[in-house]
């Protein structure tokens, strides 16, 4: 029954976002702030799914400028959790066929982010230097998820170089952002716990090159291993009380 409640609640909640959205998109169409509109919107919905959402962000994160966002991807939740910590002027690099999926994949265009073709390779070669591009063009920063595919419960995965060259070759800062985990959270179950979700200090690529590269990508997984580690216990011992 909460299973049924849960997914006649969220369809509405979809439908409504999904029409509206465009909607008011078309205003201003493809403008990155309706990024972090939506993505704390869809945050917001927590609630629904049993989660107590704590989202922590130091007042100093919104004085980075144009970074590389870096965050652990675990599954669907996603949408619902580290989505809060979306910052102003942010878009994310998805998958051209995105753009057909119904509702989502409109509102997943309008609102400013990067397609690219990742199927065909002569193009996806190509995918930093658009990335490069957009930040300077468009003044915006990049919300990757550099484990590139879903942990679903298996812990920090080892990080893919996407995000990492991004990061040196346009000489901005990558950001971490931890979620603890969300593999126990059950549709069918009215308390799923708390969640926390936390915007790390600035990583700065300034002056490094490509000789800096391996060195970067260990240290970012090692210091997001170990935040997420102190925050899965956290929650746990709050998910507890």
């Amino acid at each position: 029954m909460i299973l049924i409640l849960r997914m006649i609640g969220l369809a509405i909640f979809a439908i409504l976002t999904f029409v509206f959205g465009c909607i008011y998109c078309l205003f201003s169409p493809r403008n990155p702030k309706h990024v972090q509109t939506f993505g704390r919107l869809f945050s917001k919905m927590s609630w629904l799914f049993g989660i107590k959402l704590e989202i922590r962000i130091p007042k100093e994160a919104y004085n980075v400028g144009s970074a590389i966002y870096i965050a652990n991807h675990q599954n669907n939740y996603d949408l619902f959790t580290v989505a809060g910590a979306t910052m102003p002027r942010t878009v994310t690099v998805g998958k051209k066929s995105l753009v057909w999926m119904p509702l989502f994949g409109q509102l997943y265009w309008i609102t400013g982010n990067i397609l690219i073709d990742r199927a065909n390779r002569s193009k996806a070669v190509g995918t930093i230097a658009q990335v490069v591009k957009k930040i300077k063009e468009r003044n915006v920063s990049i919300w990757m998820f550099p484990e590139g595919t879903r942990s679903r419960g298996r812990g920090l995965l080892p990080f893919k170089t996407g995000a990492f060259h991004a990061a040196l070759a346009a000489q901005v800062p990558l950001v971490p952002i931890v979620c603890s985990s969300t593999e126990n959270v059950k549709l069918n179950r009215w308390n799923n716990g708390t969640v926390i979700v936390e915007v790390m200090s600035p990583i700065p690529t300034e002056g490094l090159g490509k000789e800096s590269l391996r060195s970067l990508v260990e240290g970012s997984h090692e210091l997001m291993s170990q935040k997420l580690a102190e925050l899965n216990e956290e929650a746990q011992q709050k998910s507890a009380r």
